[in-house]
Order: C-alpha cells, then structure tokens, then sequence
C-alpha cells in the first residue's frame, strides 16, 4: 500500500505530505481545489510522461515521492535486481522534474523513466476517467481478458511462435523481392558478365601498363642518354674514368707525404668506383632497350580500353573485379531461386502448424478467461444494482483471406496478440439480448462495468494499491451507495485511493480526506487535510448540500456513516 506521499513545487502545490492508510482512502474537495494535480503527481511517480509545466512557478523543480510497502514481490524484485536497485519491502519512488530533465529514482538509486513505470505496474492500478472511454472501444476489450493468469502463459507461448513465423515471412518476402528484381536485371548481368570476362581483368594491370608504356614511349632518349654516359666514361681521347685515376695516384703519392690528403683520396676512390659502375650499367643496359612501335600501340588500346570500362561502369579495375564477382554470384543466386523458395515455404508450412497449436490453445484460453468474467461481472452488476444485468465476452477468430493459418477450414489472419477478436456484450435491462458495450451502456452503467472489471481483476493480479480517479461518473444515490460498499469490499484486497463528489461513497472510507484550495500571500496553493471521525461527517454532509451544511444533511451524513459502521 502508499504508505505516505510527498509532493513539492508541483502545480499549485508548495509542499505536501501526507500519509494514506489501508483500505479505502477517499479524496473529496471542491472542483478545482487540486485532486487531479494528486493523482497527476501520482501518474509522475508511477513513470507516466511528465511536462515542465508542472514546476512551480519561481521552483527549480517538481518534486513527487511515494513510499509503498511491498512485502514480497519475486517480479519486483528481479526487475530491481536487473537495474542494480536494493529491494526492500517498503519502496520508494521518486521522480524530479526540471526544466532541462527529468529524473527517476526508485530506492535513492537513479533509473531510467521506463524502469520507474515497469515497477509502477507492478504496484498500482490508476484508473483515470479517461478509461471509460477506452472501454467502449472494442480494440481495448483483449487486453483485459489477457489480464487473467490462465491467459498469459498462453500468449507469451504464441508470440514466440508468431516471431519465428514473421521472420520467415520476411524472408521469403525479401527473397520474392529480389528475384523478382533479378530477373529484370538477368539479361543486363549476363550481358556485363560476359563484357567483363572478355576484358580478362587484372588488379594490378593498371600500373603495368603504365611501367612498360613509360618505358617503350622514351626509349630512343634512354638509348641516347646511357651512350653519352658511356661516351664519358671510355672516350677515344681522355675519358673521366682516366682523369680519376690520375687524380687517385696524384693523391696516393701526396698522402704518403700528407696524411691530411688520405681522406680526399678515399672519396676520390669511392666516386671512380661509382661512376665506373654507372657507365658499365649505361652500357648494359643499352642492350636491354626495346624499340618496339607496335608493342606500345598495343598498350596503348588495352589502356584506352581499360578507361573505357572504368568510365562505364563508375569503378576501378580491382572494383570492377569485385562487381564482377558479384553478379555472378547474383545470377547464380537467380539459378537457384526455385529450390530456395521451396525450403522457405516448407519451413513456413512447419511453422503455421506450431502457431495453428499455439493460437488454439490462446483462443481457448481466452475463451474460458471470458466465460468466467462474464459470470464474474454479471454477479458483480447484481451488487451494484443492475439486477437483470447480462454479460457477454465473445472471443471469435480473425476471418482473412490473407492469413497464415487455418482453422477449421478457414483461413485465420495472425496478429503479434493472437488470431482472436474480443468484444464485450451486455443488456442492463429484462428481456433485452446483449449487445455491443458502446452501443447500449450509459456512463452510469460503464462506470459500473469497469468497477466491477477493477474489482476482479484486482483479485486476479494481486496489485497492492488501485487509484480511482471519479469512477462514480455518471451514477448517483442509491447506485452510489452500492458502488462504495463494492469499493470498500474491495479494499479487503488492495488499498484504494479514490476521488469522488458523491457522498455515499465517501461515507465508506476507512480514512477521509479533504482537498482544498487556499490564498496565502499572493500566491495560491492546495492543502491536504486527514479528517477527524467528525470532519469525516461533515464533509460528507458538505457533498450533500454544498458550503452552507444544513442540520438535515448532518443528520443524513450521520446515518451514512453509521450505516457502514453498522455492515462492519
């Protein structure tokens, strides 16, 4: 249960504190006092969407912080040891609003948002008015048969088997998808694959062509350049090789006198050797100089062709090559289409046949779950005054010619929730067949569809804490009387904190609170106030006959009161 509650620059509230007790805790106050800013407060710490708007004006800040003891909850406790949170049986969650972020803690350990709400559902059920309107809504009527226990391990199974099954769908859509691409593109592969083979590419072709090209367009000036070197070194007259020999034995004589000379001849020595084998090499390698015209021309339309490729295609030579590679893998792929297509569809066809299994039994459960909340749900109205009151829950199959299974000879469309349609029946008057909730339930009557849905499913789910936010929409005295001896039956199972404007549910709290509105300076603010036995009374006599509370409403006020007292 929400042992305490703390808010802080939220809205119109400064600072508020207070403690909730077991059972049922009712909220009243004038419209507009700051109910909804509590629960509102609430949905924050419970990890609902939060707007900066909340901050108080001149606050850093919005603060909202709840303590709920917890006892033992083994989901609980894994999804914070997951989040390296410490479990204790009283939890707190806090949640800081600021005009740059919003953080979440749950323990004094910092969360993510989605941590916080994960916890938040395990703990309460806040019932906003807005939920009315979502029960009137077909597409909504699934997601509370899927509530039950029975139902869950049923379609956690199914789901599984749906993702396999979607996953092979996809693939053999992508396969369909590219063969149908291939084969548009197969005349214009086969036609490259073979240009390509043609062209008998190599990566490094390029920069060979180059090498022998460079060689074979300047041979005629290497011939002319290694003669002048070799000319130099062995001419007719007085050849350089000569000359550094005159100079070397010059030297040689010279160093025996001047040391300081042997340095010189050594260099002189280096650079004879040198250029002696420059000129040999010039020499040789005149023999090696090819005069070939022809030769280069034929290099010279290889590289021409080469450039033609590249300019064609938009790639290199080593890019060409890889591209090359993978078309004809591609129109290898396009081969062997058939033979793949059949496995997938055989796979396909294995797999219908484990989800047909799996979407039965989730169907049946969800049949019985439906059964048994109708059952559940027509004694409930009886108790709240609908005494003729039918309930029907119809689980039917989705009938498509598109599906993926069939069910007794019909194809069936699958969906991530199943293969089912859920929809909600009900005739709240004597000899009337049930018909669509949305097509013949007052507000009166889906505020009591829904408490009596809250009521059985809080059995069914074990929550702690429920929040009622005016599910007494649309009813009022003796139906409302009747509704607040539900709420207070059902506070045997969970704490409840409601909010209500009708005085014969707020004469059965256990613990009574007032909400109201004050101007203190220039600014104003929402107070809290836990009422005594007597408050108790009198605001229930207030919701009677308004701010001037007459004898007669006490009197009444006091009966109410009593009149619980009296069925406990």
């Amino acid at each position: 249960m929400i042992k305490s509650l703390y808010i802080k620059d939220f809205a119109l509230i400064d600072e508020l504190d207070v403690e909730f007790g077991p059972g049922l805790n009712i909220l009243t106050g004038q419209t507009g006092a700051g109910k909804s800013i509590i629960i509102g407060a609430l949905n924050m710490i419970l990890g609902e969407r939060a707007d900066t708007e909340v901050i108080r004006q001149g606050a850093d800040k919005a603060i909202a912080e709840a303590t709920i003891h917890i006892g033992e909850n083994a989901r609980l406790r894994e999804l914070l040891e997951e989040n390296a949170v410490d479990y204790s049986e009283d939890l707190i969650l806090r949640r800081e609003i600021r005009q740059s972020a919003s953080r979440a803690f749950i323990n004094d350990t910092p969360v993510n948002i989605s941590v916080l709400k994960q916890a938040g559902d395990e703990l309460v059920d806040l019932h906003g008015q807005h939920e009315h309107q979502m029960l009137l809504k077909d597409e909504n009527h699934m997601a509370v048969v899927d509530q039950f226990d029975s139902v869950k391990p049923a379609l956690i199974a199914y789901r599984k088997e749906f993702e396999a099954m979607s996953q092979l769908q996809k693939e053999l859509r992508d396969l369909l998808k590219r063969e149908r691409e291939l084969k548009e593109k197969t005349e214009l592969y086969q036609f490259q694959v073979q240009e390509l083979e043609a062209a008998n590419l190599n990566a490094s072709e390029e920069e060979e062509l180059e090498t022998e090209m460079n060689l074979l367009d300047n041979a005629e000036d290497l011939d002319q350049k290694a003669a002048a070197i070799s000319e130099i070194g062995n001419g007719d007259e007085v050849s350089l090789i000569e000359l550094l020999n005159t100079i070397k034995l010059n030297l040689e004589d010279m160093a025996r006198i001047e040391p300081e000379f042997e340095s010189y001849l050594q260099e002189v020595n280096t650079a004879r050797i040198s250029i002696q084998e420059a000129v040999s090499f010039a020499e040789r390698y005149r023999d090696r100089i090819e005069f070939n015209p022809q030769r280069l021309e034929t290099l010279r339309r290889r590289q021409s062709e080469l450039n033609r490729l590249q300019k064609k295609y938009q790639r290199s030579v080593p890019d060409m090559i890889s591209y090359y590679n993978e078309i004809r893998r591609e129109l290898s792929i396009a081969e062997n289409f058939d033979l793949e297509i059949e496995r997938l569809q055989k796979k396909i066809s294995e797999q219908a046949s484990s989800l047909k299994d799996k979407a039965a039994e989730l169907h049946r459960k969800r049949d019985e779950a439906g059964k048994q909340l109708s059952v559940d749900i027509v004694a409930a109205l009886k108790n709240l005054g609908i005494e003729h009151g039918q309930f029907r829950t119809d689980v039917s199959w989705i009938r498509s010619d598109n599906g993926w299974i069939e069910i007794n000879g019909e194809t069936v469309e699958c969906t991530a929730n199943g293969c089912d349609e859920v929809r909600f029946f009900i005739s709240t008057n004597k000899g009337e067949e049930p018909k669509p909730l949305a097509k013949i339930a007052s507000g009166g009557e889906v505020s009591r569809v829904m408490l009596s849905l809250k009521s059985i499913l809080a059995k069914e789910q074990h929550l702690p804490v429920m929040i009622f936010d005016e599910i007494d929409t649309g009813i009022s005295g003796n139906v409302s009387e009747k509704v607040g001896r539900e709420m207070r039956k059902l506070s045997e199972h969970c704490q409840i904190v409601a909010i209500t404007h009708q005085p014969q549910i707020a004469s059965q709290a256990h613990k009574h609170y007032r909400v109201e509105k004050r101007e203190e300076g220039d600014r104003t603010i929402t107070r809290i106030q836990p009422l005594t036995d007597e408050e108790h009374i009198r605001e229930v006599a207030s919701l009677m006959s308004g701010e001037e509370i007459t004898e007669s409403a006490l009197t009444s006020a006091r009966e109410l009161v009593e009149r619980v007292g009296m069925r406990n």
